[in-house]
């Protein structure tokens, strides 16, 4: 096997303070990996501005003026971790043999790109960095976290546990995965359905270098209810058996009430009426909402917009 050529798909939202601390470290793995033998000397750093507001990309074109390692792509709008992610793998997918995406702030430990790397020597097509503890996680993201990979699992999602989107992945699975044209993307349940060998890599996860969080629990639960929907229809189901669990207990509500009725035992109560109104209009308003939301997923796919738009490279740069 040729030395393959890597390229670090790093997505950046609004990375202004976080950037110029990572970025000399994702280098130096770069150029360690390569001293070694174990890739390309010609593999590149592939920053994806997905947006930002700051000065994020006036950073990524100064870097790719220090340094032809660096290279940057910027979308035309925020558009999302997910779409950012893709947005650098379809860019980097024909131009390299492998890729290893990343987040910029420095939680994820560089140094299981070695282990990714010889992973991928050793004939996996894709590696997944998967997180050995949480113990920098506060106690409410630690079970909300570890909570959703169950519950994926539990509606039928093929996802790893404890993987979010650090990972290896080689330019024969991205070929294949371009053919996966869906809009709402779930990356951590989209990879496991391409298939080929894969393993896995464990790795501890670290503060936050500098910066602030840009994944608040309102984009935590639309990434989970993008999850589930995107992959699974289980919750359908669920709301078809339900349903007709509930129309079993209404038909025995029914003949119980025509019983009493005949017997002369009925007496008037409005609280039971109330009760069962309030029960089943609830039980109708949350089945509507999960329907709702795979119609919009549905409208959404329908469109077929453009999942990135790249509008600056820095190697198209005067």
């Amino acid at each position: 096997m040729t030395t393959p050529r890597l390229f670090i798909i790093i997505p950046c939202y609004n990375e202004q303070d976080v950037l110029p601390i990572t970025a000399p470290m994702f280098l130096e793995k770069l150029k360690g990996l390569a001293r070694d033998g174990k890739i390309s000397a010609d593999s590149r750093v592939l920053f994806v501005n997905d947006g930002s507001k700051d000065k994020t990309w006036e950073i990524i074109s100064d870097l790719a003026k220090q340094d032809e390692h660096y290279i940057g792509i910027s979308q035309s709008r925020n558009r999302g971790h997910q779409n950012a992610v893709l947005a650098g793998l379809m860019e980097a997918k024909d131009k390299c043999d492998i890729t290893i995406s990343i987040d910029c702030d420095g939680q994820d430990d560089i140094n299981a790109m070695d282990a990714m790397v010889e992973a991928y020597l050793d004939g996996c097509q894709v590696v997944y960095g998967v997180r050995s503890s949480r113990e920098t996680d506060t106690f409410f993201k630690r079970a909300t976290a570890q909570g959703f990979y169950k519950f994926l699992a539990m509606m039928g999602a093929e996802v790893v546990y404890n993987h979010a989107d650090y990972r290896l992945i080689s330019s024969r699975v991205l070929q294949e995965f371009a053919n996966f044209k869906e809009v709402n993307l779930f990356l951590r349940g989209m990879i496991p359905l391409v298939g080929f060998k894969s393993t896995s890599v464990s790795y501890s996860r670290a503060e936050r270098l500098a910066g602030e969080s840009h994944y608040p629990l309102k984009k935590m639960i639309a990434l989970a209810v993008d999850g589930i929907t995107s992959l699974s229809v289980k919750p359908l189901r669920l709301i078809t058996g339900f349903g007709v669990f509930v129309a079993i207990v209404s038909f025995i509500g029914v003949l119980w009430a025509i019983i009493t009725a005949l017997l002369g035992k009925t007496v008037a109560g409005w609280a039971s009426t109330t009760c069962i109104v309030c029960f089943v209009s609830g039980v109708q308003l949350i089945c509507l909402g999960i329907i709702g939301e795979y119609i919009g997923k549905i409208y959404m796919e329908t469109k077929q917009r453009p999942r990135y738009i790249i509008s600056q490279r820095t190697w198209e740069q005067d």
